[in-house]
């Protein structure tokens, strides 16, 4: 986030006069709507490694996800190189250049790419967000794991098992909760 944007900040975090998500973002912050046409050009690139079949409903699912109430803050790429522990317990977030107003759906992948089941779960249900918000979630995890995928094509690279673990989990979740 820019030292402009941090500064139109009220004394009380409002987000009036901040960056709305768009291109700074990535995207992240909008519909994962944006990646449409990447997402399905991964799904069909990856036919034979993944279940193309539930990959293009799980995406269609967070398409169609309804969006209600108004925009949030976003921080856009919460993760494990972006959450600092002390003592076993989170004690800052850093990196904000992506952040901005929107969709909070963007920092829920963590659920996935972070968690397992019965740790995603809690997580749920702490942050109280609705299924359609879920549903974007899981588009959002599902395309950055398609795409990356598609990138390694060395099937020993690391990657690859986390993030076919990641889509395994997120095809599941899309069936349990649909």
């Amino acid at each position: 986030m820019s030292h402009e944007a941090c500064r139109s900040l009220g004394n009380d975090g409002s987000p009036e006069g901040s960056p709305l998500a768009g291109a700074h973002s990535g995207y992240r912050g909008t519909s994962p709507a944006h990646y449409d046409d990447e997402t399905r050009r991964c799904i069909t690139a990856l036919s034979g490694r993944i279940d193309t079949m539930r990959a293009t409903e799980t995406w269609r699912a967070a398409l169609e996800a309804p969006r209600w109430g108004t925009p949030v803050w976003f921080h856009g790429v919460i993760g494990g190189n972006n959450l600092l522990v002390t003592d076993g317990k989170l004690s800052a977030v850093i990196d904000f250049v992506t952040s901005g107003i929107g969709d909070p759906a963007c920092d829920l992948v963590i659920a996935w790419t972070m968690l397992c089941e019965e740790s995603r779960e809690v997580f749920r249900h702490t942050v109280g967000q609705d299924d359609g918000t879920w549903a974007r979630a899981r588009g959002w995890a599902l395309w950055k794991s398609l795409l990356t995928l598609t990138q390694c094509p060395d099937p020993r690279d690391g990657r690859v098992a986390i993030h076919l673990d990641v889509i395994d989990a997120v095809l599941a979740d899309h069936e349990r909760f649909a």
